[in-house]
């Protein structure tokens, strides 16, 4: 252990050497501290997140969670991720000792999340990323006890009542679009195929298949500290093609046309999400249909083929789900109930053949 003063700032630097996952020798160095006992706690924590000794605190763990994952998560998801640890997870369990966190902490933490009213989907995505942590900690650095697993998890996975437009709404709020503007097409394009917001705005022309009338999802897009990302979609099976109505792809078509000279592979929309999210909000007020979020197209475009007799199989596929479990928990309830249809059927079929008095 080696802490030391800067007699110009006051502050404390500490210095050790310690071994990688390697067996490599290696030096690290830690300005800026108020004080010695700040320094060596910290050099100490330190030492044990290069050896993820289970004594670790939670805070110092979530470092080496992250530095494992970097080459498995994407950029953005890491990011996300981060966002809800340091919000709702460190500030209560970041200098708690990972082996030392109980059923009963978690319990109360749960409790204290509830009691902050947010929704039963974000508490769910919360305590997914706790959960992550310590399943994390049991599979790769052995320690002993999952609290999570024997903690009935808080939240829901899918929301209990989802926000759409029937096709009459959308109808009342694409008539006051400009049909030559590009937000025409964007809006277009997100209610009649139900892909995500990235997708859409990650499209190029040359993902448009005029001839076939079908549009290749192959990527998303997102804008990220000032910086374009273009990369894979959300799954493996969000890779997919969607097939269009002959109305949509003129529409998409038309457009393409009036920006003349576009390269194949430039984005179709080169806006952010936010541009989107803002125009939606405006033309919501201005057709007077409720508020929805741009994500709800989505959900409309599902609403829209339930109601026209679309099977939930066909609805996974143009989704670009990953398994026909997430297509039945969140638009399940959405189907009529069929029971009646059923009892119905078994009736005729008895009926035909009973035997004759």
């Amino acid at each position: 252990m080696s802490a030391s003063r800067d007699e110009k700032t006051g502050k404390w630097t500490v210095q050790c050497y310690y071994e990688n996952w390697k067996g490599e020798k290696k030096h690290k160095k830690k300005r800026g501290f108020a004080t010695k006992k700040e320094a060596l706690e910290w050099e100490r924590e330190f030492l044990k997140s290069t050896s993820a000794n289970m004594e670790m605190m939670l805070g110092a763990f979530v470092d080496v969670y992250f530095q494992d994952k970097a080459g498995e998560l994407k950029e953005r998801t890491i990011k996300n991720k981060q966002y809800m640890i340091e919000a709702h997870v460190l500030p209560y369990f970041a200098n708690k000792r990972m082996n030392e966190i109980t059923p009963s902490d978690i319990i109360q933490w749960q409790n204290e999340m509830r009691a902050k009213g947010y929704s039963q989907t974000y508490l769910r995505m919360v305590q997914n990323q706790i959960t992550a942590l310590f399943t994390h900690a049991c599979n790769i650095y052995n320690l002993g006890n999952n609290p999570c697993k024997k903690v009935k998890k808080m939240g829901k996975a899918d929301a209990d009542k989802l926000n759409f437009w029937a096709k009459a709404e959308y109808d009342s709020f694409i008539r006051g679009i400009d049909k030559e503007s590009r937000y025409f097409v964007i809006f277009e394009i997100l209610f009649w195929t139900g892909c995500r917001e990235g997708e859409m705005l990650a499209l190029t022309k040359s993902d448009i298949d005029f001839e076939n009338n079908q549009i290749s999802i192959t990527k998303t897009y997102y804008r990220t500290e000032r910086r374009d990302i273009i990369t894979t979609p959300k799954t493996e099976q969000s890779i997919r093609v969607i097939d269009i109505p002959e109305f949509l792809k003129k529409e998409i078509e038309a457009y393409v046309n009036r920006c003349y000279g576009l390269p194949d592979n430039e984005r179709l929309f080169p806006i952010v999400a936010e541009a989107v999210q803002h125009k939606l909000k405006r033309e919501c007020a201005k057709s007077g249909v409720k508020q929805i979020r741009v994500h709800d197209l989505r959900h409309s475009h599902v609403a829209y083929l339930i109601n026209q007799g679309v099977q939930p199989l066909i609805i996974k596929e143009r989704l670009g789900h990953r398994d026909i479990k997430i297509t039945l928990n969140t638009y399940g309830h959405l189907y009529p109930n069929q029971q009646k249809k059923v009892a119905d059927m078994l009736n005729a079929t008895r009926n035909e053949n009973a035997p004759a008095d």
